[in-house]
């Protein structure tokens, strides 16, 4: 991988140089494989399981398809140098300088390489563009600008996958199309998008059939009066957004709570759901209970990612892990208080950022030391670098105490303690942190973490066995279910490595969840005759593309393709094994139904506008979805990289809070104050 030689390289960072791995510039997708792969991202060229890039500038993705286009005997151009005086004293080093890249860092987002420092397309590596079609471009782009503008349209908008579609089909009408007007936007279109939403729900309740489904609770509060729930279903094929409901004043009543967690399960299917995971809460964990006895073919659960988070939140009150996170806090609050020195950072690693602000906080506290650590020579370093040294921020007192901080053998010996003991445990939240079937790894995960922090403090129990006691404590009193212990018992890439030893309590699990699920008589038979098949590996799950695929396939897919011999079993696993384990990583934007619930509308207005939040809540899911591909991988604990964006992070997306679309309704729609719900 010659960095130098190629102009590609403009366009993306090198994140590891030993799996030849880059990260693309626009939308930060990763790949292995190099430069060359890179190309048909950004040129937007399906090759294999490269995805193409929706956020590259036309311009770079015409440059990429003329370097892929260029005869390879042919060299391209030289690109010129950037002219380090034109971007200003914040983004050169002086001569007697540099960057020290951190060993620490190797196979993380970003490189410190000082040529990655400048990662925009220089104007020499622009293709030539006639100036009568430059000029329709900027014209075009400055009348897009104008909208964004006018409108007070967030620029994240720009990230959505519909943003480009929507441009590619205008210019397919050509000259003198007329976009919709206002009045068709609210009505026949809205309906429109509606009924293909609902198509689709209809098509997801045929998969429901065979993979079952997972209702989720999502709860907010504003700590006084206000309380909603939203409630969305989701499966391996996608997630969809049912409702919301105002729920103040009946968030302590369990029984009420129940009886809308069974008002949802029944318009779902009983048949279909096989889990109910809510909020931790001891009114929605009664009201879980209720549930299952009354309908004892499903599990509720609670949130996964919520009680990992409590975890994390109970090892940060230890005295000595609260003292060096809020001194991690001290020194990232300061470098990102000043804009200078937050741009000298970035510069001294190579891009990287300290903070991850769009995820919880305790899991952001963690990530941000972890930052720090990874950074630890760079930052370093930077404190000392001559450009530092003669600015004027040295000389003042709070920069001279985070240099001494940074300098401080007692900070970095604890520093580097608490990530080794945390991030165990934020590699499992990482991988339940998603609407993928995350169900056959969270049992063995959660073990691994533990054995993970034992090792690190080389099996001494004083040391290892107070975090222990605050993982179990959460974990057995509010975590662990039936469901969990029966996926990873089901799990090929587990029960069949012949380092696993089954517990009693992953045996019992199982046994439990196979009682729920197989309420009849003859299915049980069919199971208890089925299970020494799968114990040991008989017929066609000891073959040996079976054998390859307990590794290489996603533990569902795996009972899709090789449980056939097994079929009452095949249809357990399958449900179980698509399963997710959180409902809190969707980023629900709570005012939006504070809106929708808050403020009187007669009947019309609020079936449009409750169309029109329902429109958008799905489209969102859509859009996450396809962000993962729509591909159910196996999932590999060392493997695991934390660093990586979280689902969570996605922006959420502002819903226009301002409903005077609703105006201007036919009159005889505007009734008495008695129709307002």
């Amino acid at each position: 991988m010659v960095r130098g030689r190629d102009a590609c390289w403009e366009h993306c960072v090198l994140v590891d140089a030993t799996r030849q791995k880059v990260r693309c510039n626009y939308c930060q997708r990763e790949f292995s494989g190099g430069v060359y792969r890179m190309k048909f991202h950004l040129a937007q060229i399906k090759n294999k399981d490269i995805v193409p890039c929706t956020e590259v500038p036309n311009e770079v993705r015409e440059f990429i398809l003329s370097i892929l286009n260029t005869p390879k005997k042919q060299k391209n151009p030289k690109k010129l140098k950037v002219d380090r005086a034109a971007n200003g004293p914040q983004n050169s080093s002086s001569a007697s300088g540099g960057f020290h890249p951190n060993p620490a860092s190797s196979g993380q987002r970003g490189s410190t390489c000082p040529s990655l420092l400048f990662p925009r397309p220089s104007p020499s590596a622009q293709p030539m563009v006639d100036d009568a079609q430059k000029q329709k471009q900027d014209d075009a782009d400055k009348k897009i600008a104008l909208f964004f503008f006018h409108n007070s349209i967030p620029f994240s908008a720009t990230k959505s996958m519909h943003y480009q579609a929507m441009v590619d089909a205008i210019a397919e009408c050509g000259v003198g199309y007329k976009a919709p007007s206002y009045e068709k936007l609210r009505s026949t279109l809205l309906e429109k998008v509606k009924g293909e939403i609902n198509d689709n729900y209809k098509r997801f309740r045929d998969d429901w059939k065979e993979t079952g489904c997972t209702i989720l609770s999502d709860c907010w509060s504003d700590g006084r009066n206000k309380s909603f729930v939203v409630f969305s279903v989701t499966c391996p094929k996608g997630t969809l957004f049912l409702k919301s409901v105002d729920v103040s004043g009946h968030a302590d009543d369990a029984h009420f709570l129940f009886e809308l967690l069974e008002s949802v399960v029944l318009d779902v299917g009983v048949e279909n759901v096989v889990q109910v995971i809510t909020d931790s809460a001891a009114s929605y964990v009664y009201a879980g209970r209720l549930l299952m006895t009354k309908y004892n073919s499903l599990f509720w659960s609670p949130c996964a990612s919520y009680c990992i988070d409590k975890m994390l939140e109970d090892i940060s009150k230890q005295e000595w892990v609260s003292t060096v996170l809020e001194e991690a806090l001290a020194i990232a609050r300061y470098i990102y208080s000043h804009a200078w020195i937050l741009n000298m950072m970035r510069k001294f690693t190579g891009g990287m950022e300290l903070i991850r602000p769009r995820i919880t906080r305790f899991v952001t506290n963690f990530l941000s030391l972890r930052s720090i650590v990874i950074q630890e020579d760079n930052l370093k370093h930077m404190f000392s670098h001559t450009e530092w040294l003669s600015s004027v921020y040295s000389r003042r007192p709070d920069a001279q105490a985070i240099k001494s901080l940074l300098h401080l053998d007692r900070f970095w010996k604890s520093a580097h303690e608490a990530v080794n003991i945390s991030e165990p445990l934020v590699k499992v939240l990482r991988i339940v942190d998603g609407d993928m079937p995350a169900m056959g790894y969270i049992y063995e995960f959660m073990e691994r973490a533990k054995i993970s922090i034992r090792m690190y403090y080389k099996g001494i129990e004083e040391k290892y066995m107070p975090i222990w006691d605050i993982i179990d404590r959460r974990w057995n009193m509010q975590l662990h279910s039936p469901l969990h212990a029966a996926a990873a018992y089901l799990n090929p890439s587990i029960t069949y490595n012949p380092n696993f030893k089954v517990d009693i309590k992953m045996r019992n699990g199982f046994q439990e969840a196979m009682m729920k699920m197989l309420p009849e008589d003859k299915d049980k038979i069919e199971f208890t005759k089925e299970h020494p098949v799968y114990l040991n590996a008989h017929g066609a799950l000891g073959s040996e593309f079976a054998i390859m695929g307990r590794t290489l396939n996603a533990p569902g897919d795996w009972w899709a393709g090789y449980g056939y011999e097994v079929p009452t079993l095949q249809r357990v696993a399958i449900r179980i094994l698509s399963q997710p384990c959180s409902s809190h990583w969707c980023r629900w934007n709570w005012s939006t139904f504070e809106n929708k619930h808050a403020k009187k509308r007669n009947r019309m207005e609020q079936e449009k506008f409750n169309d029109f939040v329902f429109v958008h809540c799905n489209l969102r899911l859509q859009a996450i979805r396809q962000n993962r591909d729509g591909k159910c991988r196996p999932i590999i604990y060392d493997e695991i990289d934390v660093s990586s964006e979280w689902p969570t992070e996605s922006e959420s997306s502002s819903l226009l809070l301002d409903d005077s679309w609703l105006e201007n309704l036919p009159f005889d729609c505007r009734s008495s104050p008695s129709t307002y719900e």
